[in-house]
């Protein structure tokens, strides 16, 4: 099977990252694994924003790499990990795109949680 090639964000299918003002923190299995003021959020078409963490600000040492991997023709090949201490439910949790299409390259070096597969991801405005 191919996969699709790249695609340029663009009025059709928009992509924006800026900075997300606050912090934002995520928890699991009643730690916090990740605590940032540098979060990027990420709107893309029609989706829900997603919020990109430093990976500096993520606790790496409760992650652990899959082999799971998917494809996002405007973002590229993405990576994923799972977070043991949460079980089944945390698994490929996280997701990453560690070499993003320039268009988006400003995720390079972050991480995103799903929300249902960890306790909580909680935001503050400042």
């Amino acid at each position: 099977m191919t996969r699709p090639s790249m695609q340029i964000p663009g009025t059709d299918h928009p992509i924006v990252i800026e900075p997300y003002r606050g912090r934002v923190t995520v928890s699991v299995a009643g730690r916090t694994i990740a605590d940032t003021r540098a979060a990027l959020s990420l709107h893309e078409a029609s989706y829900p924003a997603v919020l990109y963490i430093p990976r500096a600000d993520v606790d790496m040492t409760r992650l652990q790499r899959t082999e799971h991997r998917t494809y996002c023709p405007f973002k590229g090949d993405c990576a994923y990990f799972s977070i043991p201490a949460a079980g089944e439910r945390a698994t490929n949790a996280v997701w990453t795109y560690e070499n993003p299409y320039e268009a988006v390259a400003k995720i390079k070096g972050y991480l995103a949680f799903y929300p249902d597969r960890v306790d909580a991801i909680s935001t503050t405005g400042d």
